[in-house]
């Protein structure tokens, strides 16, 4: 399943623009996530119970059966995906590699491309605060419900499900607004999202802490749930960027953050009080709403001072940093694009490895 979700965020990185991707990568997450609450419904409210009465209340052999089905939309999902989808806008990777428009990459060189850049691992806890904190309670929010106010295990589950919920709408809604803030202030609008979101989250995890009404703990549930997948897509809004050459290996590294935050929220729900807990997470997330301040990535502004120069990368880089990140499509300062590398476009690309060459000449 993790496999997949990165994946699947590499390849909406690869089709959509970046003013555009933070809202593509924040969609298909969250419907992802809400994938995982429909398929229990589906399989524990509806397909258990008509199989166990098929069954004669055989339990075990009811839900062997269930389990065939979620098997089965994944293998015709990933048949479909194979026969009738494209790789990126200009085609399949197997045809552009033929077509000498794509040269293969090395998998080593670019995870260690990825894990030696330090924006990676600053975005790698900041979505170990968000996406960890959302597998957390998904698996602590019934409990709590259930022990502090008193309520049966169904009410408590059904209220904790609320949580899941809001992935209608909620992490697509933050990458359209990293998105509309990159807009307007670049990636220094990108930032400063991230850590509004994060900050709010973490202040909705205290409040919710110190919450002693049920109606009340609903309402900052719903707020919290609201800004925790918020934070989710605005992450993915800033991946692509970091950099575009190994976009998949960066997600990939990202992306475990969010299952290393929730192991480690987890041990303190273990060992720890709830409220100490939600107490400490909530701090946590706090703290990493900061990290935004040391995001430097190359040609963009950082959130509080200019980065825009950057260091002296590569000639591969270089032409990555003016790209899609499609082969074959490049795209202009001025958010403009053009596939299949016109006279214009490839004038560009040498202006951006000539004045790199400077740079280093420089430095």
């Amino acid at each position: 399943g993790g496999s997949t979700f990165v994946m699947s965020q590499y390849w909406t990185s690869r089709m959509f623009t970046r003013e555009w991707v933070g809202t593509a990568n924040a969609t298909v997450g969250g419907w992802g996530n809400l994938g995982g609450g429909v398929t229990q419904i589906l399989m524990g409210s509806i397909l258990f119970p008509l199989f166990k009465s098929i069954y004669n209340g055989d339990k075990t052999q009811a839900w062997r059966t269930v389990c065939i089905f979620p098997a089965m939309i994944g293998i015709i999902t990933s048949y479909c995906v194979i026969k009738y989808s494209d790789d990126c806008p200009t085609g399949n990777y197997s045809k552009l590699k033929k077509q000498d428009q794509m040269g293969n990459v090395n998998m080593i060189e670019s995870f260690r491309k990825g894990a030696f850049n330090a924006n990676t691992w600053l975005l790698f806890v900041q979505y170990a605060c968000c996406f960890g904190v959302e597998i957390t309670m998904n698996n602590a929010a019934a409990m709590y419900f259930k022990e502090k106010f008193g309520l049966s295990t169904e009410k408590a589950a059904a209220i904790a499900s609320i949580f899941g919920w809001m992935n209608i709408f909620a992490r697509g809604l933050g990458g359209f607004c990293s998105d509309k803030a990159n807009a307007r202030y670049g990636m220094r609008g990108r930032l400063a999202y991230q850590s509004f979101v994060l900050f709010m989250e973490g202040s909705m995890v205290l409040a919710f802490a110190f919450a002693n009404n049920l109606s009340v703990a609903i309402g900052v549930l719903i707020l919290f749930s609201i800004f925790v997948q918020a934070a989710e897509g605005s992450t993915y809004g800033i991946v692509p960027y970091v950099n575009p050459a190994i976009t998949g290996s960066i997600s990939g590294i990202i992306g475990a953050g969010g299952n290393t935050g929730a192991v480690a929220f987890g041990l303190c729900f273990r060992q720890l009080d709830a409220k100490v807990a939600f107490i400490l997470m909530g701090i946590m997330i706090l703290i990493s709403s900061i990290l935004s301040i040391f995001v430097c990535i190359r040609n963009h502004p950082g959130l509080i001072w200019n980065t825009t120069a950057g260091l002296p990368v590569s000639k591969e880089d270089a032409e990555s940093e003016i790209t899609l990140d499609v082969p074959g499509s490049r795209q202009t300062s001025e958010g403009t694009s053009s596939v299949g590398g016109g006279d214009s476009v490839q004038a560009s690309s040498e202006a951006a490895i000539e004045r790199t060459r400077m740079e280093d000449i420089e430095s």
